[in-house]
């Protein structure tokens, strides 16, 4: 643990409220982070019928195994996605994902969308990015939450739309957009096609963050670090499966953002006690804890904390690195990291429960 967030050693006992920890969150979809009584209420509002799954049966089964069960949750996704149709509703949900983890102990938040998702309502991919940025300023003024935006493409379409992609994230560069990402299901297309896209997002100097090492083994991780140069990993999480990938991965001081819930639903992990958190953690891995999907995966950023206290019998001190890591790990302001640090110091110095 860093000096900054250090406390005495008899601090690490104790079972102190991790809603109250101070930390960031570097895993967050837009469309995701939709609560799931905005969902219902605007579905109403425009008519729409729900599945049973985001209804009686939320959160839904999910299982990301094979291509079929990816489709299910894409389905969902994109349900979800089309209730939102007025430029309130973008703002709505940017404020209410801040006020979510404000409540959860967030100090700092990069929320990642794909403009191309939105562009056909909002005018464009540009128009909808402005839209984004306003209502991430106006989120931020009205919680004191700090948030950066990462721009993501879609690895299931052409590898020029994210070239296109990477050209409008440049555009933003000291505006609000602090990265450059690559979603979706990792077993879609060929990742290495994608590395021009993200040679201009590195020349701009964005964050490099795509997702790679959750639906794929090594490979994955692999490829995003040799080809796309990533500087964090959305989720990583297998390169536990190769012990040297796992070892440059630390060498390299690429950060992982695991999202043990995510993994449990999309059928990664049988179980939160297989999340293997604690191997990488003695690795000396970088790791971020964060919520994915909250609107499909039912758990927020104080949960994933939470489950992995529970299903691994972490000590508040751990915690409280995991926390450090995460607010190390973002591309946050010098003075808010180190503000951070120390607010989690003193977390760590209270007395346990």
């Amino acid at each position: 643990m860093s000096d900054q967030a250090a406390a005495p050693a008899s601090a690490g006992g104790g079972r102190r409220d991790l809603r109250s920890l101070p930390k960031a969150h570097l895993h967050l979809h837009f469309t995701g982070s939709m609560r799931h009584t905005t969902l219902l209420e605007l579905a109403e509002r425009e008519g729409l019928v729900l599945p049973d799954a985001l209804v009686e049966d939320w959160p839904p089964v999910l299982s990301a195994a094979d291509e079929k069960g990816w489709f299910r949750f894409q389905r969902l996704y994109d349900v979800a996605r089309s209730v939102i149709r007025t430029e309130d509703d973008v703002r709505r949900l940017l404020l209410e994902a801040a006020q979510d983890d404000v409540a959860d102990g967030g100090r700092w938040l990069e929320i990642q969308v794909d403009p191309s998702g939105y562009a056909a309502i909002f005018g464009g991919i540009t128009a909808f990015t402005d839209l984004v940025l306003d209502g991430v300023r106006a989120a931020s003024e009205a919680t004191g939450l700090g948030i950066g935006l990462v721009i993501a493409a879609n690895r299931t379409r052409h590898p020029l739309d994210a070239r296109t992609l990477a050209r409008l994230a440049a555009q933003y560069v000291d505006r609000g957009v602090v990265g450059f990402g690559l979603s979706n299901d990792e077993r879609r297309g060929h990742t290495a096609d994608f590395a021009p896209a993200f040679a201009i997002a590195r020349r701009a100097g964005l964050h490099l963050v795509p997702h790679g090492g959750e639906l794929l083994g090594p490979d994955s991780v692999r490829t995003c670090l040799d080809d796309l140069g990533a500087h964090r990993l959305g989720h990583g999480v297998r390169s536990v499966e190769d012990p040297r990938l796992l070892d440059e991965v630390v060498r390299r001081g690429v950060a992982l953002e695991v999202c043990p819930t995510s993994n449990v639903s999309l059928g990664v992990y049988s179980d939160l006690t297989s999340v293997p958190l604690p191997t990488l953690l003695e690795a000396g891995a970088t790791v971020a804890l964060g919520a994915d999907d909250p609107l499909l995966f039912g758990s927020r950023l104080s949960g994933q904390y939470a489950t992995m206290r529970a299903a691994h019998d972490l000590d508040d001190a751990t915690l409280a690195e995991l926390a450090a890591m995460s607010i190390r790990a973002s591309r946050a302001p010098e003075w808010l990291v180190a503000g951070v640090l120390s607010e989690i110091g003193q977390w760590l110095a209270q007395s346990g429960s």
